[in-house]
C-alpha cells in the first residue's frame, strides 16, 4: 500500500476529504518523528512501539571491490509490532 492509497483509505473510513486525510496522516507522521527526536520512544498501544537506537561506528566492505571502508556512527529507528497488529496480520 502506498501513501496515496493509505490517504484514500483514511478518507473513506473516516468520512474525510482526501486533503484532510492527507493532512491528518502528515500530522501523525510528524508527531512520531518529533516524539522520537525529543523522547526517543513513541508508543501506539496495541499497534507499535517506535524507539531510537545508537549504532556504533564500524568497518564495512564494498561488496563489488572488497575495499574496506569506515561506516560512521548513526541513530536508527526500531519498530516493534504491538499485540493487536500481530493478531490482525496472523
Amino acid at each position: 500500500m502506498s501513501k496515496s492509497d493509505l490517504v484514500t483509505y483514511i478518507a473513506e473510513e473516516a468520512g474525510l476529504t482526501k486533503a484532510d486525510a492527507g493532512r491528518a496522516l502528515e500530522a501523525m507522521m510528524n508527531g512520531i518523528v518529533e516524539g522520537l527526536k525529543n523522547e526517543g520512544k513513541v508508543t501506539l498501544t496495541g499497534f507499535a512501539t517506535f524507539t531510537t537506537k545508537e549504532r556504533a561506528a564500524r568497518e564495512g566492505r564494498n561488496p563489488r571491490t572488497g575495499e574496506t571502508l569506515k561506516i560512521a556512527a548513526c541513530t536508527t529507528v526500531s519498530i516493534k509490532a504491538g499485540s493487536k497488529l500481530k493478531d490482525a496480520v496472523n
